[in-house]
């Protein structure tokens, strides 16, 4: 453990009045939720540091991988992991494969998409979230690195991962897959996996048999609620966010588009049954419970959470936040009911 992470883990053991009292000694309240101490504190620490909408996104990839490196815990240990390439929209693409290492044959499976608005983040940004998410929901997972923006405008990423979820399904015995295979992400991810669900579908392909959409982007267009209310909320600010679209999208025109905006799609009948998570102190929260509404408004069986006390990207966080670990503890257990029906 390095200098840097030695002295936040340390800082991140004190009593939550000794961290409030480091960032003003008043709790974080917003819409009527209190902010975790340790989220308080971190949120504090950023929102001092340079916006990463004042770099470019090569550095601002560099920036957030130093940071997160910081705040997440271990791999875990009960899982092999596996670097392998998988075809692409456009050419081949990198991804991890988790595998529980007491499978004796062929488990349900995952495909994942990481977080970072499809402008940074890679298949190191969930590594430990993916291990946790194989181990406790018993099933392989493969992480997908997806192209990103700016020098892969939009669809590409969307592009990406219906590429990556086809060819799990086809290759799903190489993969120690059985044919149950859903997907999964975190905000973007979040996003790209409900793209998938939504566009196989269109295509009558097969389709995921579920979609786990953490803290999910679903309409690039939303305005108000939480996206006022928590707009100066680190690590997701509003400006950071406006400041990912605009890298992603050609223009503010596909923003209307579905494979963007999923909430705008007009017909969600028959949709995979869906686990949607939010966090309370986060820009995205209320237009995932805008989509967990529709879902449910159109007869798909969802399973809906938000925690309250949390802010945006706690999935990177488990080493740092308690209550990020037990959320993401909690998340895999409801994902291996998913999976298995």
């Amino acid at each position: 453990m390095n200098v840097q992470k030695l002295i936040v883990r340390t800082l991140l053991k004190l009593p939550d009045g000794a961290l409030l009292a480091m960032t003003g000694g008043a709790p974080l309240q917003i819409d009527g939720r209190v902010l975790d101490a340790r989220m308080q504190f971190l949120a504090a620490q950023g929102a001092k540091a340079p916006s990463i909408t004042t770099l470019d996104p090569v550095a601002g990839r560099a920036a957030t991988a130093q940071g997160l490196a910081l705040l997440d815990g271990k791999r875990h240990s009960h899982v092999t992991v596996k670097d392998i390439t998988i075809p692409g929209a456009e050419g081949p693409l990198d991804a991890r494969l988790y595998t529980p290492k007491n499978a004796t044959g062929p488990l349900p499976g995952l495909v994942f998409f990481h977080f970072g608005g499809c402008v940074i983040g890679d298949l190191d940004t969930c590594d430990t979230f993916c291990s946790m998410l194989s181990h406790i929901a018993d099933c392989v997972v493969m992480s997908v690195a997806y192209r990103l923006a700016p020098e892969h405008k939009f669809p590409a990423a969307a592009d990406d991962a219906l590429a990556a979820f086809r060819y799990a399904c086809a290759n799903n015995t190489a993969l120690g897959m059985t044919r149950r295979i859903g997907v999964g992400g975190d905000s973007a991810g979040g996003y790209l996996s409900a793209i998938v669900a939504q566009e196989t579908m269109r295509a009558g392909e097969e389709t995921p048999v579920t979609q786990l959409l953490i803290y999910p982007v679903t309409d690039m267009e939303w305005q108000g609620g939480s996206w006022t209310s928590c707009e100066n909320v680190y690590p997701l600010t509003r400006d950071i966010m406006e400041w990912f679209i605009a890298q992603y999208l050609r223009a503010p025109a596909d923003a209307a588009d579905l494979r963007a905006s999923p909430l705008k799609a007009t017909d969600l009948e028959g949709q995979p049954q869906a686990i949607v998570i939010t966090s309370g102190f986060d820009v995205l929260r209320d237009q995932g419970i805008a989509y967990a509404d529709r879902l449910k408004e159109a007869g798909v069986k969802v399973t809906y959470r938000c925690y309250d006390n949390l802010a945006h990207a706690f999935t990177a966080m488990t080493g740092a936040v308690p209550a990020a670990k037990r959320a993401c503890e909690e998340i895999a257990r409801d994902l291996h009911s998913a999976l298995r029906g």
